[in-house]
């Protein structure tokens, strides 16, 4: 598969109810790097995080993709702020996205103990999920969203209820997917956590895009004064 993922959003619009939601964005993501959507609450990150995964309706606007719209679905994974575990085993959770694209069994059993170990869970194998703690819980969806492979990764707020030994290791899972050749967009409001792994931001301020740059230079001056703001720890309305 690819690894060309790039993705443009053009003059991309959503409205829910006559209000407007998101945009006009107009934007455009490279195919590597670790990418954090940075903004404050109800700024519309986990809305553009929906319109790029292709699951929230686009009231105008084109999502595009370097590649058929079919193979950048297929190539990608997404892990939500509160992880939806099926009610199975871990084994069994780490095991449902490879057999439901026709890995066969032999694989599935060496990839889902490689993964239950990068993610601390070798010993939890028979445990049911629902019955993991947050933290688990949440590097449970990690490696299931990661055991494929994808070229595209996003997060939503992933670390948003976790303490920091749970983050810290989220964070470790994420770099190294990072350094392993998968794009990460991610959601955050948490202005340490993008100083430690963004490589470049997209800030986002009532539905729009107020800053686009590489994480450095935008931690350490932003352009714009709503994006100063907000490193500032001023509250933006």
């Amino acid at each position: 598969m690819t690894s060309l993922m790039s993705v443009k959003l053009s003059d991309l619009v959503v409205k829910r109810r006559g209000s407007t939601i998101l945009g006009p964005i107009d934007l455009e993501l490279g195919s590597e790097g670790f990418t954090v959507v940075l903004g404050p609450n109800g700024a519309g990150k986990t809305t553009l995080l929906k319109v790029l995964h292709g699951v929230e309706r686009v009231t105008r606007g084109s999502v595009d993709w370097s590649i058929p719209a079919e193979a950048a679905r297929e190539a990608q994974s997404y892990v939500f702020q509160n992880p939806i575990m099926l009610r199975r085993t871990v084994a069994q959770n780490l095991a449902y996205p490879l057999k439901v694209h026709g890995v066969d069994k032999a694989t599935v059993e060496i990839l889902i103990r490689e993964w239950a170990e990068r993610i601390g869970l070798a010993d939890a194998m028979d445990r049911p999920a629902p019955r993991l703690s947050g933290g688990e819980k949440q590097k449970l969806a990690l490696g299931r969203a990661l055991i494929r492979k994808p070229k595209v990764l996003f997060l939503d707020e992933p670390c948003a209820n976790l303490d920091g030994r749970a983050t810290r290791d989220i964070e470790d899972l994420l770099l190294q997917a990072s350094k392993d050749g998968t794009k990460i967009i991610m959601t955050t409001h948490d202005l340490g956590q993008c100083r430690r792994l963004a490589s470049d931001v997209v800030f986002l301020l009532n539905g729009k895009v107020h800053e686009v740059g590489v994480a450095e230079s935008f931690m350490a001056s932003p352009r714009t004064p709503e994006a100063r703001s907000f490193l500032n720890g001023d509250i933006l309305v």
